[in-house]
């Protein structure tokens, strides 16, 4: 006998089946609507152009699960078994569904192979759900949260599993075929009950799983499950995103259609979280608590309902009042399964707060205000500026006829901050050392802007930018090293139509050793470990360099600490936090300490001003530990000539 399914075995009324479908399938389109309605208010647009590399990236990040298996190969597993385990079933229902109304084609071979692999389907999504349960509730994963939604979703899901693995037991032990064993759970579960039992049984669970199905997709768009269509746009725009300048600017609305896209898309998995270092000290900012608190504000904006999701309608949120704790280090878009921005979208907010003159800090407002009349943040004085380089005899590039091969960019914290000017210091004496003709721009030297634009004083960035591109110009200044990762990537990234090189320091080190233009002596062994700041490993991948570095020195060894590389823990000076007061149950920079004396090294290592400023204060905080140091790499390469 040929293999085959009869449809609609014993269920009488099927026309009801389809008009509960239809109503299933005009739910969940009129929720997929209402998104769309949302993103195109508060985006201005829903225009997408076409990427190939976006468009394989989503494809990748979507079917393979690359981003969910970095770092957490466990919950990656589950992610992949949910995720394959419910297409799989979703296709096979449409493969029944074309079999029903267009061709006959599920029978003999082709019926057997379709049986096994929507068991192979069920088995997956089930072990995924019950996977996913014991994480949250069990092993109680402390980046999980254990709302309403979190238990009733994996709980709907999973009686959606069982149901339909029920149903086709009791199928099989009515009809009892030869090729029975190929539907192996099934099978098994027919084996639970008589022919006569399942007979009874039948009609009543099928139409139980058929409810239970049909609304379950009915409400897709209305709960996090719009994660289903939501991650793999907001994957593929992040191949195309704008710039906050430029949104901004042409006053497209508060977010852009990324932004929108990732609110709605984002899971909650709490991986933002764990790995941010404001949530990690103790302080009221957390990433998912942000980006939740948007998608809710967007939704009351921009939809006459209000948010759709009707189990977490009546949460409130102030947790956009806390934006000015967020360091800007990146982190979070590190561990996003859909390259969620937060830090960019905090960005966004600070715009706003600026330019209403609401919810900015005081010491903030009064930062920006000496960067506009000082052109630098520290001092209420330009003349200032050079007096780390008295008695150096360096030139200075904004005299008459004065020429060099390289400009050295010192920034303002490296300028005016006594500990920072040891980098400065140190770094001129390397360069004077190596036969570097270089030059400084002493008073003239402006302030790249990189504060004002991290804290959201767009304006005020545009003519710091300004000043420093037609200074450049002016001195015929074309390439160019910075003390700071911020100036770096400022002038690097942010400048669009920047006529010059910009490097950091250290890719400049790293040149003169390889040239032969530095040589070490002889040192006594120590060990060292190396802080990677935010703006020069996450933003720009610099991680090799500083370690090559190291590693050149004779007598030294490099140890890592736990957090390293990309997985680096964040100093607390970055995105205009230097410049605030602001408190947790502990500091982040004391944090960073604690992490490096465990390594047992003797020295550790940065190469930023901030991370200098803010490692020293915690070293001196904590107690001075006999013969532990912060040192500048430059302080240590100088050290090692």
């Amino acid at each position: 006998m040929t293999p085959y399914r009869i449809m609609f075995w014993q269920i009488e009324n099927v026309w009801v089946f389809y008009v509960l479908a239809g109503l299933a399938t005009g739910l969940f389109l009129a929720g997929v609507a209402a998104h769309i309605r949302v993103w195109k208010k508060s985006a201005g647009s829903l225009e997408v152009p076409f990427s190939k590399d976006a468009l394989k990236r989503t494809i990748l990040d979507t079917f393979l699960g690359r981003r969910v298996l970095q770092g957490d190969i466990a919950a990656g597993i589950m992610h992949l078994f949910l995720f394959w385990g419910f297409l799989s079933l979703f296709i096979g229902t449409a493969l029944l569904a074309v079999h029903e109304w267009l061709f006959l084609f599920l029978k003999g071979t082709v019926y057997l192979v379709y049986s096994m692999a929507m068991e192979v389907g069920g088995f997956m999504l089930l072990a995924g759900i019950i996977w996913a349960l014991i994480r949250r509730y069990i092993q109680r994963v402390p980046r999980l949260e254990m709302r309403l939604e979190d238990a009733l979703v994996p709980a709907w899901l999973l009686l959606v599993a069982l149901s339909g693995f029920m149903v086709e037991g009791l199928r099989l032990a009515s009809q009892h075929p030869l090729w029975g064993a190929w539907s192996f759970v099934g099978w098994w579960m027919g084996g639970l009950f008589s022919v006569s039992t399942a007979e009874v049984l039948y009609p009543f669970i099928w139409w139980g799983h058929t409810l239970l199905s049909l609304c379950f997709i009915a409400v897709i768009p209305f709960t996090k499950l719009f994660h289903i269509l939501g991650a793999p746009a907001g994957i593929y725009l992040q191949g195309s995103p704008r710039s906050t300048v430029l949104a901004v600017e042409e006053g497209a609305g508060e977010f852009d259609l990324g932004d929108s896209i990732f609110f709605d898309g984002c899971m909650r998995c709490g991986r933002c979280v764990e790995v941010c270092p404001s949530t990690g000290a103790g302080e009221p900012f957390a990433p998912r608590d942000f980006v939740q608190a948007m998608r809710h504000a967007l939704w009351q904006e921009h939809f006459p309902l209000g948010d759709i999701r009707f189990l977490s309608r009546g949460e409130e949120s102030k947790v956009d009042e806390w934006v000015w704790y967020c360091t800007t280090c990146r982190a979070c878009l590190e561990v996003c399964p859909v390259y969620g921005a937060t830090f960019e979208a905090v960005m966004k907010k600070r715009v706003l707060a600026v330019e209403e003159g609401t919810n900015v800090p005081k010491l903030m407002n009064q930062t920006l205000e000496k960067v506009f009349k000082y052109d630098n943040p520290w001092e209420s004085s330009k003349k200032k500026r050079g007096a780390w380089a008295e008695g150096l005899d360096l030139v200075d590039l904004a005299k008459r006829d004065a020429k060099a091969d390289l400009c050295y960019f010192v920034g303002c914290t490296t300028s005016f901050d006594d500990t920072a000017q040891g980098i400065a210091l140190s770094f001129s004496k390397i360069l004077q050392s190596a036969g570097v003709h270089f030059g400084i721009l002493g008073k003239k030297e402006p302030c790249c802007g990189d504060i004002a634009r991290r804290a959201g004083e767009f304006g005020l960035f545009e003519e710091q930018m300004e000043n420093c591109l037609d200074l450049f110009d002016k001195y015929g200044i074309t390439d160019v090293v910075t003390s700071s990762p911020h100036c770096f990537h400022t002038f690097r990234n942010e400048y669009p139509e920047a006529s010059f090189r910009a490097r950091h320091y250290t890719l400049v080190l790293r040149e003169l050793i390889a040239n032969g233009k530095l040589q070490f002596k002889e040192g006594e062994g120590a060990t060292v470990t190396y802080h990677d700041p935010c703006y020069l490993g996450r933003y720009n991948r610099i991680f090799d360099e500083p370690r090559e570095i190291i590693s050149s020195i004779p007598g030294l060894n490099l140890v890592e600490m736990t957090h390293h590389g990309a997985d680096s823990l964040c100093c607390g000076g970055g995105g205009g936090r230097m410049w605030q007061d602001l408190n947790g149950e502990v500091k982040m920079s004391d944090v960073r300490i604690r992490e490096a004396e465990a390594t047992g090294a003797q020295i550790l290592v940065t190469a930023c001003p901030l991370c200098r400023i803010m490692l020293e204060d915690a070293r001196k905080a904590a107690g001075p530990k006999e013969g532990f140091r912060v040192m500048d790499l430059n302080e240590l390469v100088l050290q090692a000539l």
